[in-house]
């Protein structure tokens, strides 16, 4: 995730604690509510006095966010590209295996030339599509192919049952690697890096 905090809500009626999550393209917000706010559906924002107030076609929400209010209100005015989240940097060797998105095919291209739809030595990111519980066991085959102080980004769906967070987690430490950070990879899928630990490196 790109920032998150425990903090206090207020929306509507309706003061609620829990956990506020900046994502790449929106702020959620699970307490005793909760809240999904695009940044596309926000008309205004601002950070004063330690609170965020968002407003949004639903209504207004206050974040009691502190000193981090101002820090927050930066990433919604200027949100990170996705590329910078992934770590993708020009001189890095990108492999994208199984991931069927041509606007991601584009960005990547566009950010580095040495790329391909399979597997590659030595490579910098691997980027592995997980759409089932059964795709995960892909996640050991590819270790070898990664540079030592390489990643293996797996992409898996949002909300869904049939293969979830923790499916992939586990999956990640059953292959011998540890999952270090998780990003929002679109509106439909989230994505979990692993890396080697640096014992076996």
């Amino acid at each position: 995730m790109g920032l998150q905090a425990d903090c206090t809500v207020r929306f509507g009626d309706r003061t609620s604690a829990g956990r506020a999550m900046l994502e790449t393209n929106e702020l959620l917000f699970r307490g005793d509510f909760r809240l999904k706010i695009p940044f596309a559906d926000v008309k205004s924002f601002e950070a004063a006095r330690g609170q965020l107030e968002v407003v949004f076609s639903e209504g207004t929400a206050t974040f009691d966010l502190g000193r981090r209010a101002e820090q927050w209100a930066l990433k919604i005015r200027y949100p990170s590209p996705l590329l910078d989240k992934l770590g993708v940097k020009p001189t890095s060797r990108v492999a994208v295996l199984g991931i069927d998105d041509e606007s991601f095919w584009h960005d990547v291209s566009a950010r580095t030339k040495d790329l391909a739809h399979e597997k590659l030595p030595d490579a910098d990111i691997v980027f592995y599509s997980a759409e089932s519980k059964a795709a995960l066991d892909g996640i050991e085959p590819l270790i070898p192919s990664i540079k030592r102080n390489g990643a293996i980004w797996v992409v898996y769906p949002k909300g869904r049952k049939h293969v979830t967070e923790g499916d992939v987690m586990a999956a990640g430490k059953a292959a011998g690697v540890v999952d270090v950070k998780i990003v929002s990879f679109s509106d439909t899928h989230s994505a979990l890096k692993f890396v080697i630990p640096v014992a076996k490196r």
